[in-house]
């Protein structure tokens, strides 16, 4: 019987499912460095962990603000540039306006300088002819004069016959025209 239980007894000690004392400082070791990891190295993991998810959100959250803020500069910068395209366009206008009220300005000063240029002229005209007529009627009176004294044979020396003669020669002789 020695021998039927001392194989009884070899068999449960090569049984892999009795613990044995190795089995056992292995799983105490194992707790141990379970509790340790999760007393020590596990939190300050996870907080790490926490802390950068939340710097990503945060670089996230600062992302789309940024974004939104380049969306509202753009619209600002488009809007400006529509304003400065239709200033533009007014003070083009507006000097193609004024250009053109100079131009006419010009224009209307330059045609009362030409009217009063032309008046002018005609009053120069005027005076010249009336001082031709003049020149002529005394050079005209005078030779007539000189003839008249050799046709009829006496002096024409008294100045008022002399006019007489003259403005009835004058007469006769617009009277022929």
């Amino acid at each position: 019987m020695d021998t039927v239980a001392s194989t009884a007894v070899v068999p449960m000690a090569n049984n892999f499912l009795v613990p044995n004392a190795t089995f056992i400082a292995e799983v105490i070791a194992f707790a141990v460095i379970i509790w340790v990891l999760a007393k020590y190295i596990v939190p300050p993991i996870n907080r790490a962990m926490a802390a950068r998810q939340d710097a990503i959100r945060q670089q996230f959250a600062e992302l789309d603000e940024a974004q939104a803020d380049a969306r509202k500069a753009e619209a600002d910068y488009k809007e400006q540039l529509n304003n400065a395209k239709h200033e533009a366009a007014r003070i083009r206008e507006e000097a193609r306006e004024q250009g053109a009220q100079i131009v006419q300005d010009a224009r209307d000063k330059a045609q009362t300088e030409a009217d009063r240029i032309i008046e002018h002229a005609h009053v120069q005209i005027e005076a010249d002819r009336k001082a031709a007529q003049a020149s002529l009627r005394r050079d005209v009176g005078s030779l007539a004069t000189t003839l008249a004294g050799h046709i009829v044979g006496e002096s024409m020396a008294d100045d008022e016959r002399q006019g007489r003669v003259v403005e009835r020669f004058l007469a006769d002789l617009e009277g022929a025209h």
